[in-house]
């Protein structure tokens, strides 16, 4: 097993230093996916669910793109990146599933996995708060990163 990156030889937390990796162009992108009531599905109208607090999806697109470029602030050990793309996709889906899909892009010395994780979390989390006063039965059931690209590894989830 590999150590872990972020403890330094004395044990203790650390950034890793990325000064001598490669500049490359990477991408992440993550899914997560928040189950709402039927009765709560059943007010999207136009690709969209609109609350006192205004359009639901519209607003979690914006949170979870602000969330991306403040990740270094909220993951303590992840750098800050000048994040060249950042763009968030949800949709309704079957049995009151919504599925948010946050891609991110960078050309830099880490990647953004982390990135777009936080981003598709943090537009869960809006969808959540924008809909509770229906209802509170709503769950985020799943946040995971779906691909990265750039560095030295690839992933590609299998579906």
């Amino acid at each position: 097993m590999e150590n872990f990156t972020h403890i330094n030889p004395e044990d203790q937390p650390a950034m890793v230093d990325v000064g001598a990796k490669d500049v490359t162009k990477r991408e992440a992108v993550a899914t997560s996916r928040v189950r709402l009531t039927p009765e709560i599905a059943a007010l999207l109208e136009d690709g969209d669910i609109r609350t006192k607090k205004g359009p639901v999806f519209q607003t979690a697109v914006i949170a979870g793109i602000m969330a991306c470029k403040k990740t270094s602030d909220l993951i303590p050990m992840c750098h800050p990146l000048p994040l060249s793309s950042c763009n968030i996709d949800i949709s309704m889906k079957e049995d009151a599933h919504v599925l948010i899909r946050c891609q991110v892009k960078v050309t830099g010395k880490t990647g953004v996995e982390m990135e777009a994780l936080t981003g598709a979390s943090i537009a869960a989390l809006t969808i959540y708060d924008m809909c509770k006063s229906f209802s509170h039965d709503i769950a985020i059931i799943q946040t995971q990163l779906e691909h990265k690209s750039g560095g030295k590894s690839l992933f590609t989830r299998k579906s």
